[in-house]
């Protein structure tokens, strides 16, 4: 009786085990625990599920929806099978559709964000803290990625703070095969991932967490198969698991990329047109696995990522600088791993590397980063002194979804240096709840002077399903830099309270939710901080979304902002004063405060079949950069993106934005950025792309508007009208097999078009400045 009691007892708090061939695992039920058959053979992955291997394999269904509404059975049916073999592990997807039509195109790796697509979560790790993505569309395009949890997602939009899982950084590419087709009921993917393709623990049995969403384009909705609440500060902490992994062959894991570019540039001389025809460089890349979890890199000369320009960015406020993430792949590689609050590791800040080496992985509990580079010696001030970074980065697990992390860096270059330490933590408690605490100090030496700075951040998330927040207090000092990181804005102390409230409709309502966000946020000069003085900048924003069934979203806002004038920024103005006949110059003191009042409105599309959208648009009084003044202020911001048939992509963007005079209507500025990009995929490893942006930009005569009208001199200079317009193109054609095995063949050009002479704010046609021709070739050997 006892026995039978105690039986009873466990039963109801352990999940049950599952023998391979058995009834599923529904995460609906809390099956969350899988047991993986482990089968000595191979499948030909071909996108059908007939091969009797798969009839062995473990099933996962019972999956719940995640958004728009969490917590309710999903609307669609998904079943995954899942095995592995000693060198690979293999999933089938099944994925049922009887809503809707599915959305399928035959996309570049990593452009299915628009398709119907499944997502695969594996935690190799088992520490809830960090997964590769593998995504697939229903041909088996591919996207892939990695998570590092930081907490459920809330990115701050023009209208309001919106809250969402947090999304892979797809920047890293991986091998695995992929295949897939539409069938009667919906699509079927076959999927193999080898081992050595992934980081993972170096024990003879192991657990992964594991999790699968699948994206539902037409009712815009996610499922997941472990039920995950947006309720909860991680979503890789509600994950469930693959266990007994066993037998898995630890192969040598050693890559090798050899790589040749060549890049040949023309431009207008005194002799006409005239091409430099530079040698082609020879580079290699190279990975060892020291362990299954642990990965020494070394690259010389790695290859550019000049395939597509930048887009253009607006400069909204000057004196925040711009941010552009990392696209060079042995700097991507094990990128995880370099995270930092603040970006305080930002590997573009090693321009032209010579050489670099990297160590990166987990080992007992600790995630380990190392990186070390030379760069080239024509970027030091001296044109000839080798510059040297070194950049570490180490994190702690603590408890169950909590962590300790340290980070250092150094740059060198003659006898100068700047150094920072940082250490920093994020802490999870109550269910609900996340801190984030960093502090750092930097020392410097520059031209003989050494000066020392200090950066702190305090951040509490809360993650309720109605009631959400973030407080944030952070800042740093004057004389902090990172030379091996990016600060958009240096000795500022910044303090902000965004609380979020929330109300869900039921399935099939005509509103699917609808959030309140109110926004109090001032930024001080640490200086003035210190002295409790008051903030230069203060904002509050009322903000109000609205999720529409079938993935339409609205939201309206309004802005109350102040901003208080800068010394630093207008530190080169001075006015140009005439009494009379007499014309001198005065210091340019501005107006003491700016205030402001501006509205939003956007609108966002559904995924449809063969287009998407959104739209921004904001008007009302907003300050003038240009001259220190209240201006009546117009911003667009709209993106169209077109998929007219299943290879063919069409994206369009538009950024316009002007700011009219108070005082007579006139226009001190405007700038404008449409931009297009059409790609058209032959085949799942061919495309061909073209790329094409305009980036204009204005003011007028500029003067002294909110005081005396006199024209501004600016660093010794009037500030006459200026009118900039120039036009950059890029063709490409690609080649990549797989991760690695690249061929680039791509050809980019740049074009003035001149002020017009005879008209305002017009110009004459385009003329080509400049071009150029690339090609890239790298060859992965796997050994």
């Amino acid at each position: 009786m006892k026995f039978a009691l105690a039986a009873a007892l466990l039963s109801a708090v352990v999940p049950p085990i599952h023998q391979p061939g058995s009834s599923p695992y529904s995460g609906r039920n809390g099956e969350l625990h899988v047991r993986v058959p482990r089968l000595e053979m191979d499948a030909v992955i071909d996108g059908t599920l007939d091969e009797p291997v798969w009839a062995q394999a473990a099933r996962l269904t019972g999956f719940s929806q995640f958004t728009p509404q969490d917590g309710i059975p999903a609307a669609d049916s998904t079943e995954v099978l899942v095995w592995y073999s000693p060198t690979a592990i293999y999933f089938g997807i099944r994925a049922f559709e009887a809503h809707g039509s599915v959305h399928a195109t035959h996309a570049d790796r990593d452009k299915i964000a628009t398709d119907d697509n499944v997502q695969i979560f594996l935690g190799t790790f088992n520490d809830r803290r960090q997964a590769f993505v593998f995504g697939v569309n229903p041909f088996g395009a591919q996207m892939d990625g990695t998570i590092v949890e930081q907490g459920q997602s809330v990115t701050a939009t023009w209208s309001g703070a919106v809250a969402a899982r947090v999304q892979p950084d797809l920047s890293q590419d991986f091998v695995f095969t992929s295949k897939g087709r539409l069938t009667d009921y919906g699509y079927e993917v076959e999927v193999r991932i080898p081992f050595k393709s992934l980081k993972y623990q170096s024990i003879d049995v192991q657990s992964w967490d594991f999790n699968v969403a699948r994206d539902i384009q037409h009712s815009s909705s996610e499922d997941t198969w472990a039920p995950a609440k947006r309720a909860n500060p991680s979503f890789l902490g509600q994950a469930g698991t693959l266990d007994d992994l066993h037998g898995i062959a630890h192969d040598l894991v050693l890559d090798a990329t050899p790589v040749v570019t060549q890049k040949t540039v023309g431009a207008a001389g005194a002799a006409g047109w005239a091409y430099d025809r530079s040698k082609p460089q020879f580079g290699a890349s190279g990975r060892w696995g020291l362990t299954t979890n642990l990965m020494l890199s070394g690259t010389a000369h790695p290859d550019f990522a000049e395939v597509e320009s930048d887009a253009g960015v607006f400069v909204i406020d000057p004196r925040n600088a711009l941010f552009f993430a990392e696209k060079r792949p042995f700097f991507l590689d094990g990128a995880e791993q370099f995270t930092v609050p603040g970006n305080l590791i930002y590997t573009r800040r090693v321009v032209e590397p010579l050489g670099a080496v990297k160590l990166s992985g987990k080992a007992l509990g600790t995630t380990i980063g190392f990186l070390s580079a030379v760069d080239d010696p024509s970027l030091s001030p001296s044109g000839h002194d080798d510059i040297y970074y070194n950049m570490v980065r180490l994190q702690r697990d603590i408890g169950g979804q909590s962590r300790l992390g340290f980070a250092a860096t150094n740059r060198e270059v003659g006898g100068s240096f700047n150094r920072v330490a940082d250490i920093d933590s994020r802490l999870v408690f109550g269910g609900l709840y996340s801190a984030n605490l960093q502090y750092a100090g930097s020392t410097t030496r520059q031209g003989g002077t050494t000066t020392e700075g200090s950066l702190w951040n305090l951040n509490l998330n809360g993650s309720g399903k109605t009631f959400g927040f973030r407080y944030l207090f952070g800042g740093s000092t004057p004389d902090f830099r990172t030379q091996s990181g990016f600060i958009s804005r240096a000795g500022i102390t910044h303090a902000q309270i965004d609380n979020r409230f929330s109300w869900f409709g039921t399935r099939g309502a005509a509103v699917d939710g609808i959030t309140l966000d109110l926004l109090w946020d001032n930024i001080w000069t640490t200086s003035n901080f210190e002295r409790h003085g008051d903030a230069q900048d203060k904002k509050y924003h009322v903000s109000l979304n609205t999720a529409l069934r079938g993935g339409w979203s609205i939201g309206t806002s309004v802005y109350w902002e102040t901003f208080g004038f800068d010394d630093r920024l207008y530190a080169g103005y001075q006015i140009e004063r005439q009494v009379g006949a007499v014309v001198d110059t005065v210091p340019f003191i501005g107006t003491p405060r700016i205030m402001n009042r501006d509205y939003v409105l956007t609108l966002d599309t559904p995924r449809f079949s063969t287009f998407s959208g959104t739209l921004l648009y904001l008007w009302g009084q907003d300050e003038n950069f240009f001259e220190w003044a209240q201006a009546n202020i117009h911003y667009i911001s709209a993106t169209l993106n077109l998929r007219p048939t299943a290879r063919l992509r069409v994206d369009g963007s538009l950024d316009y934005q002007d700011y009219l005079r108070r005082t007579d209507g006139s226009m001190a500025g405007r700038n404008f950025i449409p931009r297009v990009r059409v790609e058209y995929q032959l085949t799942p490893a061919v495309f061909v792309r073209a790329v094409g942006e305009v980036d204009g930009a204005e003011n007028d005569d500029l003067r002294d508007e909110s005081r005396t009208q006199f024209p501004l001199i600016i660093n010794g200079s009037k500030a006459l009208a200026k009118r900039t317009r120039t036009f950059v193109g890029d063709l490409l054609f690609s080649y990549q097999p797989e991760p690695g095995t690249v061929m680039f063949l791509g050809y980019g050009a740049a074009a003035d078009g001149l002020p017009s002479q005879t008209q305002r704010f017009a110009y004459q046609p385009l003329v080509r400045n400049s071009d150029h021709f690339f090609l890239k070739f790298s060859r992965l050997l796997r050994m």
